[in-house]
């Protein structure tokens, strides 16, 4: 099912509830094809901030070397 951003916005929730069901919606732009409205995928939860303790050390927020910022300032 293909629908204009202005029909999307205007039918929002009935398109939310399809997409939900597994319908597939592409959101057209001008008549072209630019997003995907579709349901997630079981067992896709709200992100849990901490889950990860100690992930992330103390080296984490030290400086760079200074060729590594030469190598990201070239690219």
């Amino acid at each position: 099912m293909m629908v204009n951003v202005h029909e999307a916005k205007t039918n929002f929730s009935k398109l939310l509830d399809l997409a939900h069901a597994g319908q597939e919606i592409i959101l057209a732009k001008s008549g072209k094809p630019y997003a995907l409205l579709t349901s997630l995928p079981p067992g896709v939860t709200r992100r849990v901030p901490g889950r990860l303790p100690g992930k992330v050390t103390e080296d984490f927020f030290e400086p760079l070397p200074e060729e590594e910022i030469a190598a990201w300032e070239r690219a």
